[in-house]
């Protein structure tokens, strides 16, 4: 290996551990913030109408944010940075700032003035009073998610610029603010409404402190950016070339993400709460590892797209992925109402509460694997200027998913938990396929499983997804590194590593869910590496 490959590697090794500590760190706070707000709402009215208002406005940092500016922005200034041209580059970021501003300030006053449509159409299941509550708190998160878009901006350039921890443990402060103020709301006993308006607010306030943390950092540069509106610059051009695909797959994606939450709507109350509380614990391996190695990797792949390299680099990838991704999906199977009741179970939140969300977290662990390889992927295909690929796969998994999703989220609906016992409603699954009544709906006695109906069928669309990009990308490039040989020679150390927590869970099923974990998740890892070392 020449001295340029050995030093790229070890900038790709070396960010991916930085990003992976900045995760960390905020997906530890986004754990303890998620478990004051169960502890104060619960599943009840109050949980889904802030959990809607916090995911209508997420649009917007979701399509022109992280994913979009990392697949388009961050190929292109990387390399302006790599031959040397700094004021072209420089030049570059402060005019895809200027409309990333002009853009988001025009769709965040059009979230604010029309909150209440918006809401009725993203949630047309709700009863008036949560419809009210909810759009009454999409005014205030709409600005505060507007705020991380340009959060996202900052997070480009200084992972550009190999700034890797600054950039992911920025959410940290966000989390902080909300955390604060959800700590008075427990401690004054406030009711849950309050405490919902509350935790909105401190989400509008956490925004301008990642902002301006995060812009802090970019400003240690000294890059000598400069703002503007320059869209006809050569370079923001063939950034926003990239855009266009790259938005209509973000884009896709965010479909995807509010047909949940129309269709959570649509089910007993608190499936929403449900979905977002098991997505806290979904998203945070996928984060810490997946993104991390394909967040890393992205601006190396950039600098050098020989074949060799790339090859390289993915079958490394979807390796070390695959090992993680696998033992997280086993822990999450066999301890996951162990793990949610240590996180969420105080205050309003019970035991029949943490088992309808572990159900829901179970069913997306099936998927872990398969997300994991597909970010791999799309780094690879984002390197060479390839956004279109990514969004054709995001529209098939969004189909499959919508299609599957529909099929089980009301027949999994008719089940629910009393007493910790799986109990179902009166009537035939089949015959009386449909919602439930609005009085069950609306004020149930019990949470219900209709959030693990869509749970599940997202984990079937994203293996699909996973073996589209797998063929798209082996046959375009000549990479013949796949996901299925890493993921079959794991087989027997994750079916020892579910043995092993089973058992341990079952030996120690006197304890509380403490001790299970810190004997049953150790002893299933070791019982894990050791297999796979063979």
């Amino acid at each position: 290996m020449d001295s340029s490959k050995e030093s790229s590697a070890i900038n790709g090794n070396s960010g991916a551990k930085k990003i992976g500590a900045g995760i960390l760190l905020s997906r530890l706070a986004g754990l303890l913030r998620e478990s004051l707000l169960r502890s104060a709402l619960g599943l009840g009215p109050a949980a889904d109408a802030f959990t809607a208002a916090l995911r209508i406005p997420n649009l917007l940092q979701n399509l022109l944010g992280e994913g979009s500016l990392s697949s388009s922005f961050i190929p292109v200034y990387s390399k302006l940075l790599s031959e040397g041209k700094e004021k072209e580059a420089a030049n570059t970021a402060g005019a895809i700032a200027g409309l990333l501003i002009a853009f988001t300030g025009a769709l965040t006053l059009i979230g604010v003035f029309f909150a209440k449509p918006i809401a009725k159409i993203l949630t047309p299941g709700f009863t008036s009073e949560k419809l009210d509550l909810t759009a009454e708190l999409v005014k205030i998160t709409t600005a505060g998610i507007g705020l991380l878009v340009l959060a996202a901006w900052c997070l480009g350039v200084l992972n550009s610029h190999r700034k890797f921890f600054l950039s992911y443990v920025a959410p940290v402060v966000w989390n902080a603010a909300q955390i604060m103020i959800l700590f008075i709301a427990i401690n004054e006993n406030w009711n849950p409404t309050k405490t919902a308006k509350a935790a909105a607010w401190g989400l509008l306030i956490g925004g301008i402190a990642q902002l301006l943390f995060q812009f802090s950092g970019v400003v240690k540069l000294r890059t000598k950016i400069r703002f503007s509106f320059s869209w006809k610059n050569v370079h923001v051009r063939d950034i926003l070339k990239r855009f266009t695909p790259a938005i209509l797959g973000r884009g896709v994606i965010q479909i995807s993400g509010y047909l949940d939450l129309v269709l959570a709507s649509l089910l007993v109350t608190g499936a929403v709460a449900a979905l977002m509380s098991a997505q806290v614990l979904y998203i945070l391996p996928i984060s810490l590892f997946a993104m991390s190695i394909a967040a890393a990797e992205l601006p190396e792949m950039s600098r050098n797209l020989e074949r060799e390299n790339l090859h390289n680099r993915l079958d490394r990838g979807i390796k070390q992925t695959s090992f993680l991704m696998l033992l997280t999906s086993v822990i999450y199977v066999s301890l996951g109402d162990q793990i949610i009741g240590i996180i969420f179970q105080w205050g309003s939140f019970d035991r029949d509460d943490t088992i309808v969300v572990a159900a829901t977290l179970a069913a997306y662990s099936l998927g872990i694997p398969a997300v994991g390889a597909s970010r791999i992927y799309q780094s690879v295909l984002y390197a060479n200027g390839d956004t279109k690929t990514p969004a054709f796969s995001a529209t098939l998994r969004v189909l499959v998913s919508l299609i599957i999703g529909l099929l089980l989220m009301f027949t999994f609906d008719r089940f629910f938990i009393s007493d910790a016992a799986l109990e179902k409603e009166p009537g035939g699954i089949i015959s009386n396929w449909g919602p439930l009544g609005e009085g069950i709906r609306s004020l149930p006695e019990n949470p219900h499983l209709g959030a693990a109906g869509l749970a599940l069928a997202s984990a079937v669309a994203a293996w699909l997804e996973m073996f589209y990009l797998a063929k798209k990308t082996s046959k375009k490039f000549a990479l013949d590194s796949s996901p299925y040989s890493p993921m079959i020679k794991l087989l027997p150390a994750t079916i020892s590593a579910l043995i092993v927590a089973v058992t341990g869970r079952w030996l120690l099923s006197d304890n509380n869910e403490l001790i299970n974990c810190l004997v049953c998740i150790p002893a299933a890892t070791i019982s894990y590496i050791a297999i796979s070392s063979r």
